[in-house]
């Protein structure tokens, strides 16, 4: 009888619960069941709908009942620094706002008044981007200090879904890392900062590492979906398990996690604090067994999954692909610029970018898409050079996982650009880095290269 492994990947669109079994030295995935995800807009806030997306966590393990494959163990990743706080009952203090929200702004300034921008990211390592935690805790701060007094625990979104399955509460590593509050030396939350900038210290959980066992389901939980079954700490961020999947054990490898986001780097032992590191904007977020991931944070597929919204037609993303592809229009776009965060019109926004800087404006849905994605394949260009520079090492293949790694038009502008070959694959890399702690966990692997050989293995990868 098979076993069977449960990844649910919340995504900021989506979530998916996928099962995964190893048959014959390979790993096979079944997705059983999607939901849809998304900011509501909460009388101007933009806010996560957790009760709902707790309903459809729940309505998934459900399914798992209903076919017949229970697993034996499951973990749940999810998207980077945002977080609850929860009062002396576990109740979430005020709303659980999202990143994309206009809170943070100005309130930089407020903790630069503390700590300088240059000596906060030689404690932390982690590149400066206003969602950051440490600027979401300051607007709280400022704006309810109430909430942060009467709270008794600070949990991240996976934390608290965790938390919600077995009534034990933790905080673990990876997602912890992007919020700008964890020390890469100590590998722990860094008190003193927090001390320094006023927050509440007592409502911070000890960090746990990928592999920790949380605990099994509360006997509530058991009753209303039908099993019991044991919660494991994968890498919560969804980078951190989609950086697990990169089909290659060569140490000296680039990688793209290609999704809403586009996180571009390496993976190193240690982190590099450095002022160069910090100008150039990088970042070294927690990953698996104490590694880093020293990358950078491009805008990604957000930008064509925003427009897609937008266009009349409804459109696949192969056919926005194939109609980008018989375009010549020469404009580029600034992908990591803040107008492309969260506009009320993607299109108009883009228009505006080219407007500004004398290029042509696109106007048809194929010059809008041609815009974007060469924009995305000379911002990975312009990347690499820098991780070369500041690593002194050179790099012969970029490896795409995720879901742009299907984006075939992207990947052969991503060559172009970088002049480096593409390797592309994994498409479902975050479900598959989840899967594997579990594995490591249970023992069907010894260690991470045999996995990542497991997975070169099991899945279509593509080269360009």
């Amino acid at each position: 009888m098979d076993k069977y492994y449960l990844a649910i990947d919340i995504g900021a669109s989506s979530g998916r619960h996928m099962l995964a079994s190893i048959q014959d030295g390979k790993m096979q995935l079944e997705e059983v069941y999607r939901f849809p995800n998304g900011m509501d807009n909460k009388d101007g806030t933009l806010c996560w709908d957790v009760d709902r997306l707790f309903t459809e966590i729940k309505n998934g393990l459900k399914k798992c009942k209903e076919v017949g494959k229970i697993p034996v163990s499951m973990s749940i990743d999810t998207w980077g620094v945002d977080y609850v706080l929860l009062d002396k009952d576990d109740n979430i203090l005020g709303d659980t706002v999202g990143y994309r929200d206009s809170r943070t702004n100005g309130m930089d300034e407020k903790v630069y008044e503390k700590i300088s921008l240059e000596d906060l990211y030689k404690r932390t390592g982690i590149q400066k981007q206003m969602f950051n935690t440490i600027y979401q805790l300051m607007a709280v701060k400022e704006t309810h200090p109430e909430y942060m007094e009467k709270a008794e625990a600070l949990l991240m979104i996976p934390d608290y879904f965790h938390f919600l399955l077995t009534g034990v509460k933790k905080n673990e590593y990876t997602n912890a890392t992007t919020g700008q509050l964890i020390s890469p030396k100590t590998n722990d939350w860094d008190y003193e900062l927090m001390e320094l900038l006023g927050f509440n210290t007592k409502m911070f959980q000890p960090v746990s590492m990928p592999g920790t066992v949380v605990g099994n389901f509360t006997k509530e939980i058991q009753e209303e979906v039908g099993f019991d079954c044991t919660v494991v700490l994968p890498a919560t961020h969804d980078t951190g398990s989609a950086v697990l999947a990169v089909p290659t054990n060569d140490d000296n490898a680039i990688y793209i996690s290609s999704g809403t986001w586009s996180l571009m780097g390496i993976e190193r032992k240690e982190a590099d604090c450095s002022l160069e590191s910090m100008k150039a904007n990088f970042t070294n977020e927690g990953g698996y067994d104490h590694r880093f991931r020293f990358l950078k944070n491009i805008m990604g597929l957000w930008m064509i999954q925003s427009v897609k919204k937008e266009f009349t037609e409804d459109l696949s993303f192969a056919e926005i692909c194939a109609r980008a592809s018989k375009e010549t229009i020469p404009s580029i776009v600034d992908c990591n610029d803040d107008c492309f965060l969260a506009p009320d019109s993607m299109i108009e926004a883009v228009q505006k970018f080219c407007r500004d800087t004398n290029q042509q404006v696109p106007e048809s849905v194929a010059e809008i898409s041609a815009v974007i994605y060469n924009s995305l394949a000379k911002c990975y260009g312009d990347t690499i050079k820098e991780i070369e520079e500041i690593t002194g090492n050179t790099y012969d293949t970029i490896y795409v996982v995720g879901g742009g790694s299907n984006a075939g038009y992207l990947n052969e502008l991503t060559a172009k650009y970088t002049g480096k070959k593409v390797s592309a694959g994994p498409g479902e890399a975050t479900a598959i880095g989840n899967v594997i702690v579990q594995l490591l966990h249970d023992g069907v692997f010894k260690n991470l290269p045999e996995a990542r050989e497991c997975v070169r293995e099991s899945f279509d990868i593509k080269m360009y």
